[in-house]
């Protein structure tokens, strides 16, 4: 008889198809905030009027605005993202952009909560449970399709180390997350349709765990099937909403088997050493190495990825060949050579690999740094 346990997170709420900045304040109505941090993407703030949307509909209620998160979410950005929460008394972060901003809010709710002023300090909690609970939660517009606003961690880089950390507590799960289509235009096509990728490789790697369960699975094979289908008319269309909307949900999907206990396996533990010593973009990542672990995974749960490869709508055929078709259809990068990464770099990337959370938990055992080296070569 099968056993599990499905975790449920702390968001209460989601909120679809509708503008942002309406969303937004009708979530500090409901909320009671009166006081809001904006952690926003720079990019929106300085080149469209989106932020200054949110800004009128929120009036006095916008407390102060943080526009300088970088990708991969330093350690650096996430102390000084927190000194202005705390000089402007914040009692919400609201996050619009893509996943370092969202990453980021949550690493500052842990920093807020647990008194950590210094990049120094923050070793006290990272790679390890907050001892104190957040009390200033965050809500989040995300602008990419990576789906980090339904977890409850965040990657954070440590600078001096080049190491993605991970800083985690079930409370840093956004209250709610705004899922607005018409925002996403402004997204740079290249990081919309690889983050959709990402939340691809969500999917695939929850599917084909070996702690799989039905739960999770209903989740990933609708959201897979809905992604697969909806980024080529992305690609096709980019003022298509309906697609993007389409993809959104899919990527809320996504989420769903992680954030209920489903371990990620190889390609999302690579893909972390990857971002952070090497600065490949995460979307980019899983376009990269999620064939190449389908493939060196298929010994061990041929029969998983037949129900990537059908959900795809490509019954019968290989699950890698299909991944890796629907990446070059959207015209993304396909081996570690086209994101700078050379096979010098290989024994770095394989030894730090195997301590992240994801790796030892991969369906296929990697016993060592020897394993992760086959991966790679793979997706040289």
């Amino acid at each position: 008889m099968q056993q599990g346990r499905v975790v449920f997170g702390a968001m209460e709420e989601v909120v679809y198809g509708q503008p942002a900045a309406q969303a937004v304040a009708a979530q500090l109505d409901r909320i009671g905030a009166q006081r809001a941090l904006l952690m926003v993407s720079g990019t929106l703030n300085r080149t469209t009027d989106e932020i200054a949307k949110v800004r009128d509909a929120l009036g006095g209620r916008c407390a102060a605005l943080f526009d300088a998160m970088p990708a991969h979410s330093p350690r650096s950005a996430i102390i000084a993202a927190t000194e202005m929460a705390r000089a402007a008394d914040a009692d919400l972060i609201v996050t619009i952009g893509g996943g370092s901003i969202t990453d980021g809010a949550k690493a500052v709710q842990i920093c807020l909560a647990n008194d950590i002023r210094t990049v120094a300090e923050m070793d006290r909690v990272a790679n390890r449970p907050a001892p104190v609970a957040p009390t200033v939660r965050q809500i989040s517009v995300p602008t990419t399709i990576s789906g980090g606003e339904f977890s409850a961690m965040a990657g954070v880089t440590n600078e001096a180390t080049r190491v993605k950390e991970k800083f985690a507590h079930p409370l840093v799960m956004p209250r709610a997350a705004i899922l607005d289509p018409a925002i996403t235009v402004h997204t740079p096509e290249w990081l919309f349709l690889s983050t959709g990728i990402r939340a691809v490789d969500h999917c695939v790697e929850a599917i084909c765990s070996g702690e799989a369960h039905p739960y999770g699975d209903a989740q990933a094979l609708h959201g897979l099937a809905m992604l697969a289908a909806g980024l080529p008319r992305v690609k096709a269309d980019p003022a298509d909403l309906d697609a993007r909307l389409d993809c959104q949900i899919g990527t809320w999907l996504s989420m769903g088997a992680l954030s209920s206990g489903v371990p990620m396996g190889a390609s999302h533990g690579i893909g972390y050493v990857l971002g952070a010593a090497f600065d490949v973009p995460h979307g980019h990542t899983s376009c990269v190495m999620l064939p190449a672990v389908m493939r060196w995974n298929k010994a061990v749960n041929r029969d998983r990825q037949a129900l990537v490869a059908a959900a795809m709508g490509h019954p019968g055929k290989d699950a890698g060949d299909v991944l890796d078709a629907l990446i070059r259809v959207l015209g993304m990068p396909r081996s570690l050579r086209e994101v700078g990464v050379c096979p010098e770099h290989f024994d770095k990337i394989a030894a730090q690999a195997m301590g992240t959370p994801w790796v030892p938990r991969n369906p296929r055992k990697i016993e060592g740094p020897a394993q992760v080296r086959e991966i790679l070569e793979l997706a040289a």
